[in-house]
């Protein structure tokens, strides 16, 4: 597994923490995760465009204004794929943990790649009210075929990466359990827990789709971290500031 950056946002802590002072701006990372399984290259999720380092309101319109990009116009998982030796031709898989914009806008370089996404977060992504509400059809709407998920689904059969559904951010928010041989377990939440303190305090963000769902994800998750595997957050910058470098990994 390499830990690779998708890009840098910059938005008001309150959006996750409702008691943080409301001038409070906390910066989030942006996480990809490469998974070279025998069977096949996995990407988890694929970050923000790249136009958005420069012109992110031509693509984000007025989201631009309350989820800041501050990123490089190489802080992307196209530019992050070279550093292991990878394009996107490459990658056989991608999950898409949910459809918002910083979780799937580079779907499009990843022509040859089948898409994993719940069949609940397509269906939302699709109705043409929340078009520019996180959903935006330029980041998922591509020729590649895309594989509807429900449930818990085992990608090569083997329990090395399993999908796992954790509602409640959006209706159809997947994360994935990777078990690795030597570096052992790891759920990947993404926006199912954004910042620790959110699972830790039981702190629900001011942009949850459903808080009794949301609620449900957090016991599944705390479950799942104290049987011994290592929770990943969706955007806590501290915890980013542990991973490996992209060209190293956890096997």
């Amino acid at each position: 597994m390499h830990i690779l950056s998708g890009g840098r946002l910059q938005l008001k802590k309150q959006i996750y923490l409702p008691e943080a002072a409301p001038d409070e701006i906390i910066t989030l990372p942006v996480s990809c995760f490469l998974f070279r399984h025998p069977q096949g290259n996995v990407l988890f999720d694929t970050g923000c465009h790249p136009s958005v380092a420069g012109n992110p309101e031509k693509r984000w319109g007025d989201m631009a204004q309350s989820v800041v990009p501050v990123m490089g116009v190489d802080d992307n998982i196209v530019s992050e794929l070279r550093r292991v030796n990878l394009t996107p031709e490459d990658i056989d898989i991608v999950v898409n943990s949910h459809l918002h914009s910083d979780h799937c806008g580079c779907n499009e370089f990843f022509s040859k790649a089948k898409i994993y996404v719940h069949a609940d977060e397509l269906a939302i992504a699709r109705d043409p009210a929340l078009e520019g509400r996180g959903y935006f059809k330029a980041d998922w709407d591509h020729p590649m075929p895309i594989i509807e998920v429900t449930g818990e689904i085992d990608i090569f059969a083997d329990g090395r990466i399993v999908l796992l559904p954790l509602p409640g951010h959006t209706p159809g928010l997947t994360g994935l359990f990777a078990s690795l041989p030597n570096s052992g377990a790891y759920l990947l939440t993404s926006d199912a827990v954004p910042l620790r303190e959110n699972l830790d305090w039981e702190i629900l963000p001011t942009n949850t789709w459903n808080p009794d769902l949301l609620t449900k994800s957090f016991t599944e998750i705390k479950r799942i971290g104290k049987s011994g595997a290592a929770v990943v957050c969706g955007h806590d910058l501290a915890q980013s500031s542990t991973f490996k470098t992209a060209e190293e990994f956890y096997d």
